[in-house]
Formats: structure tokens, sequence, C-alpha cells
């Protein structure tokens, strides 16, 4: 019998793992999103995502050189001072020198690490002298965005998961690879590119967060306060994110598309919804349309 269940399992764990290998070969990267076998930080489109990346990789050398040379050392005291080949313990009980070394060099190495990442995190709350700035709101499970300043203002719209992608998660379809899985929505946050773009971030019943990691932004939504972030795209292209604290059951439906324009493109834009919100004023009422001419 016990054969026979482990023959059962073997055979579903090896066609779930060809399952999981096909689907996995049919997903491509997704460009300003997740690649497939990530291992690193995505590609950076903003400079304090670029100083992040670089204090990333400075941070892991650093880690990395320390943690050759504390367990060097210790392997190599355990091997050539070990009692097998008649090493003799020592007998002193302080060493001046090693105090000082053990002091002075771990404070030379946090000074090292902490003024590069001192700027980059001042840089990041230097939210002043924005060309525009969004309000963006976390309900459950949606972002609500409102254009406060700068081109576009009186611009507000509420962007969701797209329909399609909610209806494939709850039939449990299998076999679709589609690239941007659980982040298309059916109105992304557009922004034109090269200008600095202040989004204030609160939340509207929980507990969200606003992330988009190309950006190198992350900023939680709390309920009742008001935080900001910014960031200045240097290319155009969909960038996307999502929110990262949880927030309920539908957590993973709620993806951030930001989609960055030419000057012109952007400039299109802002007409066009403009147009379309007096003409949906005028279809309600008129002389409010009249009025606001």
């Amino acid at each position: 019998m016990f054969e026979t269940l482990e023959k059962k399992l073997a055979t579903a764990t090896v066609g779930a793992l060809c399952w999981w290998s096909g689907i996995a070969s049919a997903v491509n990267d997704l460009p300003g999103g997740p690649a497939v076998h990530q291992l690193n930080l995505p590609p950076a489109v903003t400079k304090i995502a670029e100083e992040q990346h670089s204090l990333h990789w400075m941070m892991m050398i650093i880690c990395l050189g320390i943690f050759v040379a504390v367990f060097g050392v210790m392997f190599y005291s355990i091997f050539k001072h070990r009692k097998s080949v008649g090493h003799q313990p020592a007998t002193f009980h302080e060493s001046i020198k090693v105090e000082l070394a053990w002091t002075i060099v771990p404070f030379i190495i946090v000074i090292v690490m902490a003024i590069p990442a001192t700027r980059t995190v001042v840089a990041q709350k230097d939210t002043s002298n924005a060309d525009v700035t969004i309000k963006a709101t976390g309900y459950q499970w949606r972002w609500g965005y409102e254009y406060l300043t700068g081109e576009g203002n009186g611009i507000n719209y509420v962007s969701s998961l797209d329909n399609e992608h909610r209806l494939i998660s709850d039939s449990g379809a299998k076999g679709v690879a589609l690239d941007n899985y659980l982040l298309k929505v059916d109105h992304p946050l557009v922004v034109p590119v090269n200008k600095k773009v202040r989004v204030i971030v609160t939340g509207g019943d929980v507990i969200h967060a606003f992330a988009v990691p190309a950006f190198g932004i992350k900023q939680d939504a709390i309920p009742g306060f008001v935080r900001d972030t910014w960031f200045r795209a240097e290319k155009t292209g969909d960038f996307y994110g999502q929110c990262q604290e949880l927030c309920g059951k539908e957590h993973a439906y709620m993806p951030i598309h930001v989609k960055v324009l030419s000057q012109e493109d952007y400039s299109a834009w802002v007409k066009s919804k403009q147009e379309t919100k007096t003409a949906a004023v005028s279809a309600a009422d008129p002389a409010a349309a009249k009025s606001t001419n």
C-alpha cells in the first residue's frame, strides 16, 4: 500500500513540476516589472533607484568581506590551534590592541556605510519643487489618483485590476501564461518623463503601501495620515508595482501601473481627460458646464 502511495505522490510531483516548468518557460520578462528567475533589483529608471542599487552592491560587498574575514580567522584558528596536534591554549586574558581594533574598525565601516546611505535617504525625502503633484489613496483593493498641481490639475480617477485577470484568477485556470499577470489595470497612473512627480499617499480604510521598484519608491498609505514620496522617470514606458502592505483578502489584486509618456503625449492625454470630464459634466448639468467654461 505504501509503495502505491509513494508512486502516486512521485507521479503527481513530477507532473506538477513539468506543468510548472512549462508555464514558467512560456512567461517572458515584463519590461518595467518582474523578470523570470529574477535575483536582483529591477533595472532603475530614476537617479534615486540607481543610488539604491549602488548602495545595495556596496553593502553586499562589505558584508561579504566581513563574513569572509571573520569566519576565515575563526576556521583558521580552529584548525591551526586544535588540541589534536598538541597545541596549548594561551594564558593571556586581555589585549589592548585587539580591543582597539575591534572597536575602531567596525566604527570606520559603519561610517563608510552610513554617509552614502544618509545622502540617499535625505534625497528620497526631498519632495520640494515638484512639477506634478498627485494624491494616491489606497482602498480595499484599488488605488484612487487625484492630480493636485501641475499640468493635469483636477483630473481624478480610480485604478483597479483588469477584470480579465480577476476572472482568470477566480476560475483557477491552468495553462494561462501572461507576462503581466495580476499587474494589468483598467486606468494606469500617467505621468510625464523627466518631470519631478510628487506622490502624496494616504489610506482610505486600512494600511496600504504604494511601491514601484523601478522608481525606487515605497511609501505606506495610512488612514488619517499623509505621507509623500517622489520620482523622476528618465525613460518612457510602462512600470509596475504592487501594494506592499498586507491589507486584506484581495491584497494580491492591488497592482500599480505607471505609464510614463513624453511631454507631448502627456499633454495630449491631459487634454483628452479634461475634455471627457467637461463632456460628462455637460451631460449631467448643462448649466454647470457653461459656468465652468
